[in-house]
């Protein structure tokens, strides 16, 4: 292992739009910062980032290169690769951070944006139109797909509220049961109210023409036209980085469903262990990208916030302390130049 020389004011564990904001809030801060980006962001496949203000409409990774310039411009470092491990220093006065490479960096604090993986259900055809034609955000996605065929493909208790709200952008809706709970008659009747038909049956498949999503193949053999599907994935927490210190993921569940796993942490991002913050989608799985970016700049500032009383408390003890031989040959340097305590030097 080679351990680079420096210590970081901060070294953050992901280049997406959270940690990119981070980096830019505390560069500014005047604050040592090293990115380390694993070069995997979650909306890779995507070709358009949405209700982000100012950049709707946005690709992914124009998005991220223009966020690594501003906070490169501030004198932020970025460097690619994946972060393995982190660990503390002895005696926990700071962390060290393994790369796969095989160097380590040092830092007092860490912020961790790694975020999450779209864990889709094992069926043909929804990993290869992942991010197109096969979505779970209606937000994110809703308004490219308006007034087009759309499926839903139950995998949780939480279809039927899926197909709802996907009714706002399409009043062609069609409901795909699978392995999901039979809905209440409640949920029948809400569903007819709105237009939505119910499929029963296992789906086997997704059919395809042309790289363009056509149709939901039943296990029966049936194909019932559609052009989008909306699926709900598991959130999965990108952490393992974090599993040295302590810090493992907390499932999240809904309707008696876990849908997925997070990092907890405080309001600000700060988890259980000092010193370590988290931000995006690794604390918040449904975090878009633009509250991924204010996230970032939040766990930032409360980090800096921490250094800034870390650097008092230093500097209090320092000025507290017995005066030594170092702090007054250093003083006599400073006061005297070139005289060393009050014998003008020969030539």
């Amino acid at each position: 292992m080679t351990e680079m020389a420096q210590m970081y004011d901060a070294v953050v564990i992901g280049g997406g739009a959270a940690g990119l904001s981070g980096a830019l809030v505390l560069s500014r801060a005047r604050r040592s910062v090293l990115v380390i980006d694993a070069g995997r962001p979650r909306n890779a496949p995507a070709s358009h980032a949405h209700n982000y203000l100012g950049r709707e409409g946005i690709p992914p990774q124009e998005l991220l290169a223009i966020g690594r310039a501003e906070a490169a411009g501030y004198g932020a470092e970025i460097v690619e690769g994946e972060a393995v491990s982190a660990g503390k220093l002895p005696g926990g006065d700071g962390f060290r951070v393994l790369r796969e490479d095989g160097t380590a960096v040092t830092a007092r604090r860490l912020l961790v944006t790694t975020g999450l993986v779209d864990e889709l259900p094992p069926i043909p055809g929804l990993a290869e139109h992942w991010g197109h034609d096969v979505l779970h955000c209606p937000y994110c996605h809703g308004w490219e797909v308006r007034d087009r065929p759309v499926g839903v493909l139950a995998v949780s208790p939480m279809a039927v509220h899926q197909a709802l709200l996907w009714r706002q952008w399409s009043d062609d809706v069609t409901l795909f049961l699978h392995h999901a709970p039979e809905p209440s008659d409640e949920e029948y009747e809400q569903l007819a109210a709105r237009g939505i038909a119910v499929v029963d049956g296992e789906v086997s498949g997704i059919e395809s023409d042309g790289g363009r999503l056509t149709g939901v193949r039943l296990a029966g053999g049936r194909i019932v036209p559609r052009e989008a599907v909306v699926v709900q994935p598991r959130f999965t927490a990108r952490s393992g980085v974090l599993d040295g210190l302590g810090l493992h993921p907390t499932a999240l569940e809904a309707g008696g469903h876990t849908i997925g796993t997070y990092i907890a942490s405080d309001a600000a991002g700060a988890t259980e262990v000092p010193g370590v913050w988290v931000a995006g989608n690794v604390a918040n799985l449904m975090e878009q990208v633009i509250g991924s970016a204010a996230a970032g700049l939040k766990a930032a500032s409360a980090l800096n916030a921490d250094l800034v009383a870390d650097d008092t408390r230093r500097a209090v003890e320092a000025r507290r302390a017995p005066f030594s031989a170092e702090a007054e040959r250093q003083v006599c340097e400073k006061t005297l130049g070139s005289r060393r305590h009050g014998l003008q030097e020969t030539r």
